[in-house]
């Protein structure tokens, strides 16, 4: 059965029940933020006067720094992945269906084969490859899909399927090709991760998403627009071209950062859309905002669950957002067979 994405709110600063959510939704995301650096193999309490020098190199050298890089880049991918399911009018379109984060990820495992660890003015080279690679992967899905002369979000999401495990074919081999040390980086790697020391990475993806986040926050009445399809946002005036180019630019911007700096995490961008739509049916100046929030605390609370769950070793965070993913990917595909082909959307 269609469901219709959004409806009008105007005056939802007036809607009691929407501004509860969204008060409820914000203040557990302050929590857990808050909350998150504590909470280790060693909990910390913060309560304490009396810390020890090396709990507060652990809290503010590593926690603190992780935490803010946790929270960010979950909405960040959360921000894309809502971006790319409007766009294409599909719930299983993120960066990952779509092949970008297989490109970044290829982008940035050649500079570290390659030996390039330079830091070019204020970005370091691996975000550079990741950002090549990212943007190859796009241009290859268009390419792909374009092929047909009828481009629609089913052959879309194959296209980025087939990207993907075209990059991913070519990370084995290149791994395959490479000596154990470095094999072995490229594995962990490709797993995802959060671990920060400093704040140096912080500062270098702040501006990546601020920048990818305020090109997306800027152009939500045209994605509102969109979502109704191409036809109709052009007959609305929206320079559909131009706006989808800029869009996918902030998200291939925001993503190849987040996957030089973590490596690959892959669903964020897949779940926390569907939900935020779900529970908020309202536009995207709404929904946009809650996915950021939902995104980032989704993601610290895996990497919690990653850090503290078979402690003292510690599970890459892609790992267990993994396990959550593939069960909701098959949960959408099973519970609505219409979603391939955009039924949510209609």
């Amino acid at each position: 059965m269609s469901r219709q994405l959004f409806r009008p709110c105007n005056n939802w600063e007036l809607d009691k029940s929407l501004k509860k959510k969204i008060i409820i939704i914000s203040i557990i995301a302050l929590g857990v933020l808050l909350l998150c650096p504590f909470i280790g193999m060693i909990f910390i309490n913060p309560f304490h006067s009396n810390q020890s020098s090396a709990q507060n190199a652990i809290l503010f050298s590593i926690r603190i720094p992780r935490t803010i890089i946790g929270f960010l880049s979950g909405g960040a991918l959360a921000l894309c992945g809502m971006v790319f399911q409007a766009m294409f009018r599909n719930p299983l379109a993120e960066p990952f269906t779509l092949g970008i984060a297989s490109g970044a990820s290829f982008g940035a495992a050649l500079t570290i084969l390659s030996g390039l660890t330079a830091i070019l003015p204020g970005i370091p080279i691996i975000s550079g490859g990741a950002f090549l690679g990212a943007s190859l992967a796009m241009v290859l899905v268009f390419g792909v899909s374009n092929v047909p002369k009828k481009t629609n979000s089913f052959t879309m999401l194959l296209s980025g399927v087939a990207v993907s495990f075209l990059f991913s074919s070519l990370l084995m081999f290149f791994q395959y090709l490479s000596n154990m040390r470095d094999s072995f980086h490229i594995v962990r790697w490709l797993m995802g991760g959060l671990d920060v020391y400093g704040y140096e990475q912080v500062i270098i993806l702040s501006v990546f998403i601020i920048v990818g986040s305020a090109i997306i926050f800027c152009k939500l009445i045209e994605i509102d627009h969109l979502v109704t399809g191409e036809d109709v946002a052009q007959s609305r005036g929206v320079d559909v071209v131009k706006v989808k180019n800029l869009l996918l630019l902030a998200c291939t911007l925001m993503v190849s950062a987040i996957v030089a700096n973590c490596g690959p995490i892959g669903f964020v961008g897949l779940i926390i859309p569907y939900f935020s739509r779900r529970f908020f049916n309202v536009t995207h100046k709404i929904i946009a905002p809650v996915s950021f929030l939902l995104g980032g605390t989704f993601l610290l609370i895996c990497d919690t669950i990653s850090r503290t769950i078979l402690g003292p070793v510690e599970i890459p965070v892609g790992v267990v957002t993994a396990l959550c993913g593939a069960p909701f990917f098959l949960w959408v595909l099973l519970g609505d067979k219409k979603s391939l082909i955009g039924g949510i959307f209609h």
